[in-house]
């Protein structure tokens, strides 16, 4: 791994750093002199305890930084365990971080988490929800993509494929009255989409927000003041998540930084929506010129951004990837795409999916997830 990368990206409005989170490093390296007298996860407890709170988030984007060859080595040397524990251990105390700073805040009302597709949003605001009620704050989560319109009246791009981006194929009207009704004390009876059909239906459940209890709303487009429309600002803490990855070869080859979260939709979408691996490939490129008009835009409205992705995610993906790419027809335009991300994915030792625990956010994607969806 690289402590001193630095790369910069560009959005519409500045240029972002992203930084190497060197905290993994830190503790893998402190673990040995700490294990006098403590088991592996004692150790990893409270290493982690130490690490300070700035560290795990910040108002700017950050990403994962690390070196595929070192990642490779951890697994063959019999490390695996150590490694997910270590990762998964640092990430939820970052999400205790933030909701012990959201606690903080009696005058929020509803937390907003945004994010590009697949970043985890929707784990992430269960993770958030257990946290605050750690901290004597009770929540109600709500998916904005619940609110999505059926599918056939939903806006086309300029290629004239479904805009599934676009903040008009939420139904901003109905989103704009629950949330009025809810902060009013009032009863609504929530949507629900059903992503199969590609429609709304009922769904049977009833949302009151009683006292102290704070809303958590997660969709791409939670930040995009449009769907919050004339509710004041101080009633909101914004977070924005990413699933961004530096990932370098021995050789010196950077693969791309959204490769994860396509290969964690892929995984996802073929096991819970009825989607194959070329019905997700086709669509990527929409998803992320929607991404870019509609979602990275509003990231700087985020209190805090937040990095979902772990270094060893795609070694988890790919025994569930690599067959659905092999599933992708070699006369259709993309399969070189499917191909290149195989090629990506062999650079990766497997890792059993076992060496997860069952509340972690990669579990959204790959099934077994003691969080319900």
């Amino acid at each position: 791994m690289d402590k001193a990368m630095e790369l910069e990206c560009k959005n519409n409005k500045s240029l972002e750093k992203f930084e190497v989170n060197e905290n993994f490093l830190k503790i893998s390296e402190q673990i040995k002199k700490e294990m006098q007298g403590k088991t592996l996860d004692e150790a990893i407890e409270f290493l982690v305890g130490k690490v300070d709170a700035s560290d795990f988030y910040s108002k700017r984007l950050r990403t994962v930084c690390y070196s595929i060859g070192m990642m490779n080595r951890i697994i063959d040397e019999g490390d695996a365990d150590k490694m997910v524990k270590i990762s998964e251990a640092l990430q939820v105390r970052g999400i205790e971080v933030l909701g012990e700073s959201i606690a903080a805040r009696p005058k929020v009302k509803a937390v907003l988490i945004a994010g590009p597709s697949s970043s985890g949003k929707t784990t992430f605001s269960k993770k958030l929800s257990v946290t605050l009620g750690k901290n004597g704050v009770s929540s109600k989560c709500i998916s904005i993509d619940d609110y999505y319109i059926d599918r056939e009246l939903t806006p086309k791009d300029d290629n004239g494929e479904y805009d599934y981006e676009s903040i008009y194929a939420i139904n901003i009207d109905l989103f704009q009255q629950h949330l009025t009704q809810i902060f009013a004390g009032e009863e609504v009876e929530l949507p629900r989409y059903d992503f199969v059909q590609g429609k709304s239906v009922k769904s049977g459940n009833m949302l009151k927000l009683e006292p102290h209890t704070v809303l958590i709303l997660e969709g791409i487009h939670a930040l995009n003041p449009l769907l919050t429309g004339v509710i004041p600002d101080a009633n909101f803490y914004r977070i924005y998540i990413s699933g961004l990855t530096v990932a370098k070869a021995d050789d010196g080859t950077y693969f791309p930084t959204t490769d994860n979260r396509l290969i964690r939709r892929m995984v996802r979408d073929a096991q819970f929506r009825g989607t194959s691996a070329l019905d997700t490939l086709q669509r990527w490129p929409s998803v992320r010129r929607g991404e870019n008009k509609w979602v990275v835009p509003f990231q700087e409205n985020a209190d805090v951004n937040f990095c979902t992705a772990f270094q060893y995610e795609l070694g988890l993906l790919k025994n569930a990837a690599i067959p659905l790419l092999d599933s992708v027809p070699q006369d259709v335009p993309e399969y070189a795409e499917a191909q290149r991300l195989k090629w990506v994915l062999l650079h990766f030792h497997p890792m059993p999916v076992d060496l997860l625990p069952s509340h972690s956010l990669l579990r959204e994607f790959l099934g077994g997830s003691a969080f319900k969806y």
